[in-house]
């Protein structure tokens, strides 16, 4: 888990406002998470969540003071776009974002909870799957659906992921997982706030890509 305990999200004020700066600082991190995947078919995912950040960090570094928050970025971007908003600007890469970032967060907890293909142990397709099924499916397709079945094919087994997580070092399963779950506290919570964020301003948008 040295990958991602390399930089750990902060932990959330009373009012649930995250900080753009060390959002920023702490996500730059978890692109390395989708090579531990193995598959190359997850390096459209990979650079879509490197893409967004990009997006966001220019947009705070044209004025941090402005931007000091996410919520602000997305209140000020809404009185500048108007009706364009939310399907524009650093909003939009957010959006986006979030959902990759969901994406990882049920996938670790479930490796966390111990979830298990009964029949095949040590593959984590089942994790995948469910990640994949409640974070970015409604989001694609039929064509990315169908690459992303693919692969499944070619997913790491558990030992070999949780060994990549790991920055290859030899790491008790129950160490790698007490350390996931330690990440995932903070990273869970930060992640729910960018939902309620965009659900209390109707930010959301369900086209397909």
């Amino acid at each position: 888990m040295a990958l991602l305990l390399d930089q750990q999200f902060a932990p959330l004020p009373d009012t649930n406002e995250i900080a753009t700066k060390t959002f920023l600082e702490s996500v730059a991190h978890l692109p390395p998470f989708f090579d531990c995947l193995g598959s190359k078919v997850f390096a459209p995912i990979k650079a879509d969540i490197n893409g967004n950040i990009t997006k966001i960090k220019a947009v705070y570094d044209s004025d941090p003071v402005k931007y000091e928050t996410l919520q602000q970025i997305l209140l000020i971007e809404k009185s500048i776009y108007g009706s364009e908003w939310p399907k524009v600007g650093a909003t939009l890469a957010l959006m986006w974002l979030k959902r990759g970032l969901r994406f990882i967060q049920i996938l670790l907890q479930s490796l966390a909870d111990g979830e298990r293909d009964e029949d095949n142990p040590n593959l984590i397709r089942i994790n995948i799957t469910k990640a994949y099924d409640q974070a970015l499916k409604r989001y694609h397709g039929w064509i990315v659906q169908k690459v992303f079945k693919a692969a499944l094919f070619a997913a790491p087994c558990r030992s070999d992921f949780l060994k990549a997580l790991s920055k290859d070092q030899e790491v008790a399963e129950e160490d790698c997982l007490a350390k996931m779950r330690q990440f995932l506290i903070n990273f869970t919570a930060t992640v729910d706030a960018i939902y309620d964020m965009y659900s209390i301003m109707n930010a959301e948008l369900d086209y397909l890509v």
